[in-house]
Parts: C-alpha cells; sequence; structure tokens
C-alpha cells in the first residue's frame, strides 16, 4: 500500500429529519422520511437533466461513522456472527461512502426531495449518478 491521499470536497448536504444515527433506518426503504439534496448553487448546470421521478444512486460520506472498525455484527445486532465491513453496508469503515438509490419527488433549483435514504441530517453529499437501465440480451 503506498501513503496516496486524495481530497473529496462535498458538493452539498443532506436536508433530513434523521437526525440521530442510532435512530436511523438501516436501509432507505426501511422507514425512512422523505429527505432533500441540497447542492451547491455553483452546481446548478450539473443538475439541470434530472427529472421527477427519475432514481439516481447518491454518494455521501458518512461523517459520524467510526474510520477504525474492520468486523461488526450485521445490522448492528449481537446475534448476527462478526463479519468484515467489506462484506457488509455497514456505515463503520475505512472509508465511509454512503451509497444510497433514491428516487426524486421534487425539484427546486438547485434542491431535490427524495425518498428512501436513511443518511441524517447535515451529511456530506459527494456525487451524484444516474441508475442505468439494465438490458435483457438473451
Amino acid at each position: 500500500m503506498t501513503d496516496d491521499q486524495f481530497t473529496v470536497s462535498p458538493i452539498g448536504r443532506v436536508g433530513s429529519s434523521l437526525v440521530d444515527t442510532e435512530a436511523a433506518p438501516k436501509q432507505g426503504h426501511e422507514g425512512a422520511p422523505d429527505a432533500w439534496l441540497e447542492f451547491d448553487p455553483d452546481l446548478g448546470e450539473g443538475l439541470r437533466d434530472l427529472q421527477v421521478g427519475t432514481e439516481i444512486i447518491l454518494l455521501t460520506w458518512l461523517d459520524r461513522a467510526r474510520r477504525d472498525v474492520l468486523v461488526v455484527h450485521p445490522r448492528d445486532d449481537p446475534a448476527n456472527p462478526e463479519t468484515g465491513v467489506f462484506s457488509t453496508r455497514s456505515a463503520d469503515r475505512p472509508n465511509p461512502i454512503g451509497l444510497h438509490r433514491v428516487e426524486i419527488l421534487d425539484i427546486d433549483g438547485t434542491r431535490l426531495r427524495i425518498r428512501n435514504l436513511e443518511a441524517v441530517d447535515g451529511t456530506p453529499i459527494v456525487d451524484v449518478k444516474p441508475v442505468l437501465p439494465t438490458s435483457d440480451d438473451s
């Protein structure tokens, strides 16, 4: 391993009624409230082709996660055997990047209202990518 480092800067923040990581659902489809993605106003051109009703992949920096964890009980359930973090969706990991598939409900300038996001209020947004359609080649 090398000592290479790089910088990733937030492009926005999550606006959510979820404020406590312990109370947040484990996955967005498990009862997460609608939330807002609030982007830097200078990034409006990058958002221009997003549409209500489409799904996007949201990448976040889970800034409240522990970075020294390598083994967890999946879903924080002690009944589950310890598992290496790279085989789980645990927020606690060396590079706590959140990966969320969310649906756009509304667009207001550089703000997107979305559903199915379990990230808490203030979570930094790293990137947005489209959900690519699958093809059936058979």
